[in-house]
């Protein structure tokens, strides 16, 4: 866990916006919240270009695209991932003063690309209405209590196996954006590189940002991550520049260049500045998939999305809370009924502007590590967020192998959380260990809460300390077990 700033002494006048977002009480400064604003946005500004490729490049089952034309518009999806991520964040700043920043959910993305909108009759606008039903359900949930009810209920030491769990989440998903670590045709699971060795100019610019970033970090450099992106970032157009190496993939997306770059070809723009288009806005059908896929299929659905938004939130939240000494003795963080409500605002919002559900980023642990402590530092992201929607161009610079070292430190620092579990008790230690390994080895955060909820009220009921479980905890272990069996139970409903 990052070491907590000892609070400076507060200015005699101290300012409207110190005062508001008690900035001096959480020990920050509005330096440290500005870097790390800017720290958590280009950490996960990555998302305003790859939102508009996974939704934006996928055809519906009628045939349309997204903005409603016969072929992609990637500007628009980008301008609305942009402007929902840019307005939620604001909100998460002013209204929860948390440090923590919101885009579209990766993951939920792609299950609402391919696994709903392409279903017999389904429209992109249909798909979409399933997603916004679902963020209004998560806000009932919220308002009435239930949602952080179960925050509550769930053992601290199985919140650090969450914080912990993430942070090897977020490790391997920048080692493997940045290619550093790729799937083995035919062999292990993962394998270095390009065939076991580090090839290509891109996996250099990648191993020389994460020395930088780890070497700014040990000697105590404020800005560390933040720095270590922006130079990282110029190495790779230079490199570019000089080496013409280009992108792993054709037009079509085709592995055509092993060692080219993973996302971005890093380049200045022929132009820096672009209207934003924002056509997307209000393109959705509520209960449009009721009638297309029927009641039971579509409420299904529903909940596959609402349960693993749910829990990756509440696993994010916790997470970015740890890191920055936030959360109480309970393992809380401050504010967490507003930080939930504004969550599933962003998730309806989302649907509502057509460009997924929005979600809580595990990026912002990067902010969180540059000193960020309250919602000033996501007023900044918010901010920059809505900027990207007139400088798109500018965003896609910054490549995965300038971005992803970023990652790999902030997962070493969450990992530092490990020593919080009692090893020694099996009844927490055995349900912390499955969260810990499955997050990344399934890449998935909510398989990994849920295999921790599911083991842990097992263990306790073969010890037989039924009177030691929340009854809260059996019902999300329930659930759970339900999440896991969609498929049979679908099956078993003739609605697969």
């Amino acid at each position: 866990m990052a070491p907590m700033t000892t609070p400076a002494a507060p200015p005699a006048e101290a300012s409207a916006i110190e005062r508001y977002f008690k900035i001096h009480e959480r020990g920050s400064t509005i330096a440290q919240e500005v870097r790390g604003g800017f720290a958590t946005f280009f950490t996960m500004a990555y998302i305003v270009v790859l939102n508009p490729l996974i939704i934006g490049t996928q055809a519906d089952s009628t045939g349309g695209f997204l903005g409603g034309g016969d072929g992609p518009n990637l500007a628009m999806v980008a301008a609305c991932t942009a402007l929902v991520a840019g307005v939620m964040t604001l909100l998460m700043g002013v209204v929860a003063n948390y440090p923590l920043a919101l885009a579209a959910g990766l993951g939920l993305n792609a299950f609402v690309a391919f696994g709903i909108a392409k279903l017999p009759e389904m429209t992109w606008a249909d798909a979409m209405g399933l997603v916004v039903l679902e963020g209004l359900i998560i806000l009932l949930l919220v308002l009435t209590g239930f949602r952080k009810a179960v925050l509550h209920a769930v053992p601290a030491q199985l919140k650090v196996a969450i914080s912990v769990g993430i942070g090897l989440f977020i490790t391997v998903v920048g080692l493997v954006d940045a290619g550093f670590v790729r799937k083995a045709e035919g062999g292990p699971l993962g394998e270095l590189g390009v065939g076991g060795f580090l090839a290509g100019w891109p996996l250099l610019v990648f191993v020389i940002g994460l020395f930088v970033i780890i070497t700014l970090h040990v000697r105590g450099v404020k800005g560390a991550i933040l720095y270590g992106i922006l130079g990282t970032t110029v190495l790779a157009i230079i490199v570019e520049a000089v080496f013409s190496v280009g992108s792993q993939t054709n037009a079509e997306g085709e592995l055509v260049n092993p060692t080219g770059w993973g996302l971005n070809v890093p380049s200045l723009p022929d132009t820096f500045v672009a209207a934003p288009d924002f056509g997307l806005l209000g393109q959705f059908s509520l209960l449009g998939s009721f009638d297309k896929i029927g009641i039971v299929s579509a409420s299904l659905l529903v909940f596959t999305i609402l349960l693993a938004d749910f829990f990756d939130t509440m696993g994010t939240m916790v997470a970015v809370g740890a890191e920055g000494d936030l959360l109480d003795e309970e393992g809380n963080p401050p504010n967490s009924q507003r930080i939930l409500v504004v969550d599933s605002l962003a998730a309806a919002a989302g649907g509502a502007a057509s460009v997924s559900s929005n979600t809580s980023y595990i990026e912002s642990a990067s902010g969180v590590g540059e000193g960020a402590r309250t919602g000033l530092a996501s007023v900044v992201t918010g901010v920059l967020f809505l900027l990207a929607t007139f400088l798109s161009p500018l965003v896609a610079i910054v490549p995965y192998e300038a971005a992803t070292p970023a990652l790999v430190l902030v997962g070493f620092l969450m990992m530092q959380q490990v020593k919080e579990i009692d090893w020694d008790d099996l009844e927490i230690a055995v349900p912390a260990f499955l969260t810990i390994i499955l997050m990344p080895f399934t890449y998935s955060i909510t398989a990994g809460i849920g295999a921790g909820f599911v083991t842990y009220v097992f263990i306790k009921v073969v010890r037989g300390r039924f009177s030691t479980i929340h009854p809260l905890m059996w019902l999300v272990a329930a659930l759970f077990v339900l999440y896991f069996g969609i498929d049979p139970i679908k099956g078993l409903l003739g609605v697969g």
